[in-house]
């Protein structure tokens, strides 16, 4: 589904009771509140997630950066996540039962990039007689 179509919800504080909006941007989610089940969908959900997400460890540490794996064990204490840190500081693997608060940024870095947006953009250039090539655009844009 095309990026500009799904709803973003305000941001808001999730417990076990709450339901994940449809784009996570900005979401919250305390996972001492919250049951195992609701722990495991928003750490699905930070996977899927293409910003960065902050994560708050037992211990007061905060992990801001890219979740780019998960594994699943049995339970909270045998699954894990592996983030790369926005800090530039060795990527880390944190247990589930570690993580406090899941935190997601309010910008989603692919939204509005969708293959549908890129043709758009692709056939008004054609169309005004301007240089249109299938390169992708530079990251500032």
């Amino acid at each position: 589904m095309p990026q500009e179509t799904k709803a973003h919800g305000p941001a808001s504080t999730a417990s076990a009771a709450a339901i994940a909006p449809a784009s996570p941007a900005g979401w919250k989610v305390d996972t001492l509140a919250a049951d195992p089940a609701a722990t495991f969908e928003a750490l699905e959900k930070a996977f899927d997630f293409r910003g960065d997400v902050t994560l708050t460890l037992r211990g007061g540490e905060t992990l801001a950066g890219y979740v780019f794996d998960r594994t699943k064990g049995c339970g909270l204490a045998g699954s894990s996540v592996r983030i790369l840190p926005a800090d530039g500081s060795p990527r880390r693997s944190v247990p589930y039962d570690q993580i406090s608060q899941i935190a997601f940024s309010d910008r989603d870095p692919a939204a509005g990039k969708s293959f549908e947006t890129w043709v758009k953009k692709y056939v008004e250039k054609k169309l005004a007689g301007e240089r249109a090539s299938i390169e992708s655009e530079p990251l500032d844009a």
